[in-house]
This record gives C-alpha cells, structure tokens and sequence, in this order.
C-alpha cells in the first residue's frame, strides 16, 4: 500500500473540491485548477477531506496512486495558499526588468532575451537582479522559472548567470597558472 496514497487530504474552508467522474476541479481565492486522474483510481470526497484509493494491485495502479494523490494535494494548496519561486541574476550589467506582460533579461547577450507570462504564471521583478514567479499551478510555476534559469544558467568560475534563490553553487578554482 503507498504511504502517500493512503493519507487522506484535508480541504481547507474557503476551497471548494468538485470530483466529476475522472475530472477533479478546485477552486480557491487563487484561482481553479482542473485536472483529469487516470480510471483506475477511485476518489472520495467525505465532507472536507479527499480520499484516494486504487481498483486493483497492478503495477500500474500502485505507481499511480501516490501519484494521484500528491497531485490533488498540490491542486487544493495552490489555489488556496499557491506556489512561488524566487531567482536571484548575478554578473556585471545582468539584470531584469518587467514590460507589461513581458520578462525582460540583460543577461551578457548582444540582444535582450524577452520572456513572455505563461497563462496562470505572475513575474514581479522588485529589484533588477531578482526575480519572483508565482501562482497556484505548482508544475506551471516551476516549469516557467526553469525556462527563465535555462536562459543563463550560473557557471562555477564566477557563478554568474540566473539562479533559484535557494541554489548553492558549487565553485571551482580557475587556472592554477603557467608551468612551474
């Protein structure tokens, strides 16, 4: 039996859980969410709590149950609390500014690389070399903070280049110098 699967999910007031069939619909202060499960796992719904369970022990449903779970867990958090990621840009003359709806970046490139919001995704820029992204889709969030960190990943001599807030970067010594 999965540990994770097992555990039931607490809806909080103020987030309403609608399951329809495969289809399970959250709605929050920050916004709704839809998501279609797979068919072999069965949800329930007993006043404000969600229970998941699984049809059968195939191998298929074991991985999914775990799965399923954590992925309606994410769903009423988000939209209830929701999601943020925060990159810090380090380098001479790197910086981040907001546009309207676009990201732009001055990140050692003949050219600006502009970025525009994904629906559900909100950019705030407080400062030039920070950059905050947010909302309820954690896998939305996410994806988008690594597209704007492949643009320049930091590098180990320097470190500089696009980074999570939280990231340690491992560096590394440059030459040690010409023959002895």
């Amino acid at each position: 039996m999965s540990r994770i699967g097992k555990m039931p999910i607490t809806v909080p007031a103020g987030v309403e859980v609608k399951i329809d069939g495969s289809t399970v619909t959250v709605k929050g202060p920050k916004g709704q969410l839809v998501q279609t499960m797979p068919s072999n796992i069965a949800l329930e719904l007993d006043g404000d709590t969600i229970n998941v369970t699984r049809a059968n022990d195939s191998k298929e449903s074991r991985s999914l149950h775990g799965l399923t779970r954590t992925l309606i867990s994410n769903m009423v958090i988000g939209v209830n609390e929701g999601y943020k990621k925060e990159l810090e840009v380090n380098g001479v003359g790197f910086r981040a500014a907001k546009e309207g709806k676009d990201l732009v970046l001055n990140i050692g490139f003949s050219h600006q690389v502009k970025l525009t919001e994904v629906e559900g995704v909100t950019v705030e820029v407080p400062s030039p070399n920070k950059i905050i992204v947010s909302g309820a889709d954690k896998q939305a969030v996410g994806q988008f903070a690594a597209e704007i960190r492949a643009k320049r990943p930091p590098e180990p001599y320097k470190g500089k280049g696009i980074k999570y807030a939280d990231e340690v970067i491992r560096r590394k010594e440059g030459k040690a110098g010409k023959g002895i």
